[in-house]
């Protein structure tokens, strides 16, 4: 065989080995592209989104309306309380609360007599200052107009795994205004929108009042209660124990920012405001800052640091608290870390007498009697097993 003869065979073999062997390599580079999109894929469709429990509380504020206004204030932590103890599968859903108030002369009455108190919020501080501000006056209790108004303003999410009440309470006639509440109620059923009433008076009168007919057009539970009744409070032996945790807990919050200084004090306000009606209802509320429920990142370093996004190196100096402001970025962490672990133990703490606490009103207290608090809860239990939503 020649020399060329042998040049060009053994040119044209490298040349053969050479593609092959590209192929073989794109080959494994597409395979390992593949798999890696199918593990991304993957993780990613087994995070679901945080779910979410949003509640609308449209509240008649009339004249005659002061004893349901009352129980709402005295009511809010246990309400709270129990919609921290909702799990679905392994998640706990966050709680985001909107208010509106209806039927007060005080209101614009081209704008029916309504007024939008608060979006929907997880500021459970801010929740509670707006309940305490609410005054009675009047007036013209138009319901289908204030369903009508809370689902046109209110960010609804879309997913299906969310729980979205309205709960409209009072105790005039269900049709009066201009927007029928036919209309609005069978709106907020397409929304995915339970729409529960609770008449403020006799059962039988709020029925032929089509209170009964709002809800039923909108999938949601009818209720009366007498919303004159005081509530009623079950001390326990747990209760100081828990109000001096209550103490060290107020201790391990860090204000920082523009809002920090206001924000710890509307803190210590409904403290004070808790404690207005009875040791009892500060206990609740003292167990409701312990829940994961009471989240406060917009002002407080001990919650921000839990965030994704929060970078320690972006913080200003100058909207640290005293005792920071002249550390250094990992004395600041670490100080930060000191904070966290204390108020964990605190909560846990807190918790576990909690238990006890349960516990001892059930033996004591078989049935909630408590007006507002028992209608919601026992409609949003009852609402929520349909979405797979459980009650440890």
């Amino acid at each position: 065989m020649t020399t060329t003869i042998k040049i060009s065979l053994l040119t044209l073999t490298t040349l053969c080995f050479l593609a092959c062997n590209a192929k073989n390599n794109k080959h494994t580079e597409n395979l390992a592209f593949n798999n890696s999109n199918k593990v991304t894929n993957t993780i990613t469709a087994s995070k679901p989104e945080k779910r979410y429990i949003k509640v609308a509380l449209l509240l008649d504020t009339s004249n005659s309306m002061d004893g349901l206004i009352d129980q709402a204030k005295a009511q809010l932590w246990e309400i709270v309380n129990e919609l921290s103890y909702a799990k679905c599968k392994d998640d706990k859903p966050n709680l985001e609360i909107a208010l509106y108030e209806y039927g007060n002369d005080n209101l614009n009455a081209e704008e029916g007599y309504i007024r939008q108190v608060l979006a929907f919020s997880d500021d459970l501080d801010e929740i509670s200052k707006e309940l305490f501000s609410l005054t009675t006056k009047g007036g013209n209790e138009y319901c289908g107009y204030v369903i009508d108004t809370a689902l046109n303003q209110l960010e609804w999410n879309d997913s299906k795994d969310d729980l979205k009440f309205i709960f409209i309470a009072g105790n005039e006639p269900f049709t009066q205004g201009k927007v029928n509440y036919k209309d609005a109620s069978k709106r907020a059923h397409n929304k995915d929108i339970t729409v529960n009433t609770i008449f403020c008076g006799d059962y039988n009168q709020g029925i032929s009042g089509s209170w009964k007919d709002g809800a039923d057009l909108a999938h949601g539970d009818y209720m009366s209660i007498n919303h004159n009744k005081e509530t009623v409070y079950i001390a326990t032996p747990y209760d100081d124990a828990i109000l001096k945790q209550n103490s060290k807990l107020n201790k391990t919050y860090i204000a920082y920012g523009n809002q920090g200084r206001q924000k710890i004090q509307l803190q210590a306000e409904q403290d004070d405001n808790a404690q207005g009606y009875s040791n009892a209802n500060a206990v609740s509320r003292t167990v409701s800052k312990s829940s994961h429920l009471y989240k406060n990142s917009s002002w407080d370093l001990v919650d921000a640091s839990k965030d994704k996004e929060f970078k320690y190196e972006k913080l200003n100096k100058n909207e640290l608290p005293q005792e920071l402001k002249h550390k250094t970025t990992l004395e600041i962490k670490t100080y930060v870390a000191n904070k966290k672990a204390e108020r964990e133990a605190i909560q846990n703490e807190i918790q576990e007498l909690n238990n006890k606490r349960k516990e001892y009103i059930l033996k004591a207290n078989k049935e909630n009697s408590n007006g507002l608090e028992n209608a919601m809860i026992k409609a949003i239990k009852s609402q929520a097993k349909a979405k797979n939503y459980t009650w440890k």
